[in-house]
């Protein structure tokens, strides 16, 4: 069963700076949560389509080794990863940037399902909701501090 998950972040920056955030080669490095045991083996070198990101995950003892490909690239708005090898059966995740009146906003819109199907679901859905929750929530407060000190640069 497939789940989605979008969250939405408003910044009071232009979306020119939101979207040069993302294209910062440190951006996916500072995106990683501290307290996830996990090691970045390769950065993706743009945003484009074709673009990959590997990082090792520790789950107990063992390193999950996860790789994803950048499928959709629209400059200055957008850009879709999917998961090719990872914990979830299927993980496609768009972020979107979007001028506001005020700003900007940065919608992350994730679509995935986790192995084993039903009892995948019943094993581990809530508490893989709560990792994400987690994960966004810090992803969001990294992209907001980072966005406001290159306002307060420029």
């Amino acid at each position: 069963m497939t789940e989605r998950l979008v969250r939405v972040l408003e910044l009071p920056v232009p979306v020119e700076l939101l979207w040069a955030f993302h294209e910062r080669p440190d951006a996916f490095a500072l995106l990683q949560p501290p307290w996830e045991a996990s090691e970045v083996i390769e950065l993706p070198k743009s945003l484009e389509v074709g673009a990959r990101a590997v990082l090792g995950a520790k789950l107990g003892p063992l390193t999950l080794r996860i790789e994803a490909e950048h499928i959709a690239y629209e400059k200055g708005r957008s850009f879709t990863d999917t998961m090719l090898r990872g914990p979830f059966r299927s993980w496609v995740h768009e972020h979107r940037c979007e001028p506001t009146a005020t700003g900007s906003r940065l919608v992350d819109t994730v679509d995935y399902e986790l192995p084993l199907g039903a009892l995948g679901e019943l094993f581990g859905g809530r508490m893989v909701r709560r990792r994400l929750d987690r994960l966004f929530t810090y992803r969001h407060e990294v992209t907001l501090r980072e966005c406001l000190a290159a306002a307060e640069a420029a």
